[in-house]
């Protein structure tokens, strides 16, 4: 069973085992507007949390994408880079940035359920 976390930095991510699936929630992809770039890290980099691991442009702005973890990545969709508006269809899917695996389980606590998140987000806009 996977679930769904969320944090502050407007990052989700599916947990299935010790590998986590990272991306921007539909409330980030939205206030970006249409994305036109992605960059997102290469196999086998390391990150701790809260790093800057991707970068993301729309036409209004850049926004750096937060690694929710510490770890090192598996796996970068490919398919964002070459076709960023998937980001914008399908942000919490098919729209995923990078796969990391999950160095510290305990930092899952620090993320937010779906509800929390929703409330969060809508108390803080931006």
């Amino acid at each position: 069973m996977t679930e769904k976390k969320y944090s502050k930095k407007h990052e989700w991510l599916e947990v299935n085992g010790n590998i986590a699936t990272v991306g921007i929630t539909v409330h980030a992809a939205a206030q970006l507007g249409d994305i036109v770039f992605v960059e997102v890290p290469a196999l086998g980099k390391s990150f701790k949390k809260d790093d800057p691991a991707a970068v993301v442009e729309s036409v209004k702005a850049a926004s750096d994408v937060y690694s929710p973890l510490t770890g090192e990545i598996k796996e970068s969709n490919q398919l964002i880079v070459t076709d960023p508006s998937l980001i914008n269809k399908d942000p919490e899917s098919s729209g995923w940035f990078f796969k990391i695996t999950i160095q510290n389980q305990n930092e899952l606590d620090d993320l937010m359920s779906k509800s929390d998140y929703e409330k969060y987000a809508s108390e803080n806009p931006n």
